[in-house]
């Protein structure tokens, strides 16, 4: 992989991450990377291999793309310290499949203090045609928002899960957590992205964003989706504690 010190976010770059809440990285894998990771990763994409939610602690292929130079080059500018992996995510969103409700991160991944971010990268090109991220700028200097359950089952999933939490202490309690969507959701406000295979969009726990079903009966919106908090961040959820330094 590339050297980390022959790439690196712009000035310009980190200043509209802080703006926005979000940040479209249009370069961050070559094509030989993406191309590369597709390969490896086609029996998940059929569905005949099941990764869930820390396939990188076991996984060296997944362990590495999470981990790349610029990944980490861009979260170190971007979230002021050392930056270490905590959940990632293959989503395969193939024709006609649904998207995921507009939603805050932090809703599901609750951390003290609060320095969740994401980094989402296509693995396909991705627009409004194939069911594209969508996210609402400036929305990450808000509170976290009251969530329903997806309103619209033909455009995004539903499901519903009770996870363990713990804290600093040790002491431990239920949390049921269902697919989020905000409450009273004024779609109007979303931006569709347009995002090429090997760019990256960068955002907060709290930035709002989601995405609609694929409308394409070809073109399929696959896209690997990693989320991160800064060293010395306490994560509740159990099951996505184990924290990968970069």
């Amino acid at each position: 992989m590339a050297d980390p010190d022959a790439w690196r976010l712009s000035p310009e770059q980190v200043t509209q991450y802080h703006r926005d809440g979000y940040l479209v990285v249009p370069d961050l894998l070559s094509r030989e990377e993406v191309e590369a990771f597709r390969r490896y990763n086609e029996e998940v994409f059929a569905g005949l291999k099941k990764t869930g939610l820390t396939n990188h602690l076991v996984d060296e292929t997944w362990a590495r793309t999470a981990a790349h130079p610029r990944i980490k080059a861009a979260l170190t500018a971007l979230m002021g310290g050392p930056p270490m992996c905590i959940q990632t995510m293959m989503l395969a969103k193939m024709p006609e499949g649904k998207g995921i409700a507009i939603h805050q991160d932090s809703y599901y991944i609750e951390t003290e203090p609060e320095t969740l971010m994401a980094c989402w990268i296509a693995l396909d090109d991705t627009d409004a045609g194939n069911g594209g991220l969508c996210v609402v700028p400036d929305s990450h200097r808000g509170p976290l928002l009251q969530m329903d359950m997806p309103q619209d089952a033909t455009q995004h999933a539903s499901w519903t899960t009770t996870y363990e939490y713990r804290d600093r202490s040790g002491k431990t309690w239920a949390v049921p957590l269902h697919s989020a969507e905000v409450k009273g959701w004024d779609s109007s406000r979303e931006v569709t992205l347009a995002v090429p295979a090997g760019g990256a969009v960068f955002f907060t726990g709290c930035t709002i964003h989601g995405s609609h079903r694929n409308a394409s009966s070809e073109r399929p919106r696959r896209a690997f989706a990693c989320h991160y908090v800064r060293e010395g961040s306490w994560v509740y959820r159990t099951d996505i504690q184990q924290q990968m330094p970069l």
